[in-house]
Formats: C-alpha cells, sequence, structure tokens
C-alpha cells in the first residue's frame, strides 16, 4: 500500500502559504513569500534544519562576491561545515 503523506507534508506550507497569499497587499509581498517558503522546503529536502541553515545563510551571504560564490550556499550543495553557527 503506497501512502501519500509525505508529500501531502511537503506541500501543506506551500498550501497555508497560499491561503495567506490570498490577503497580501502587494505582489512584491507574494513574490517574497512564495522564495521563502521554497527555500525553506528545499533546505528540509536536503536534510538540513532550516534556522540552523537560515543563519549560515545570513551569515556568509554578505561574503559571497560572485555568482559561485552564492550557488555555493544553496542548500542541495551547501558545505556542511559552514553549517556549525
Amino acid at each position: 500500500m503506497t501512502t501519500t503523506n509525505g508529500a501531502e507534508d511537503a506541500i501543506s506550507p506551500f498550501a497555508m502559504g497560499r491561503k495567506n497569499c490570498l490577503f497580501s497587499i502587494s505582489v512584491k509581498g507574494v513574490k517574497a513569500s512564495a522564495n521563502l517558503y521554497s527555500l525553506i522546503e528545499s533546505t528540509k529536502a536536503n536534510g538540513l534544519e532550516p534556522h540552523a541553515y537560515l543563519r549560515c545563510l545570513f551569515t556568509e551571504l554578505p561574503q559571497a562576491e560572485t555568482v559561485a560564490a552564492i550557488e555555493a550556499l544553496l542548500p542541495g550543495v551547501i558545505n556542511q561545515d559552514l553549517m556549525k553557527y
């Protein structure tokens, strides 16, 4: 028997976000929320703890001066040694 609990759990924040976006007062706010939801869910899908990842990201991002340095901070490729903040 196949269950979809994992898939349903993964999309639940998006469904809630979609409902919350109905009450947003700007398109920019909706886009920002969608980007944040996507980043958090990507973090979870890659086995990272979202709070620790965001703390690391906001610490390292100001020093990233190239596209490659920014891409190295994405959830799927981030160096686990950086996650020790």
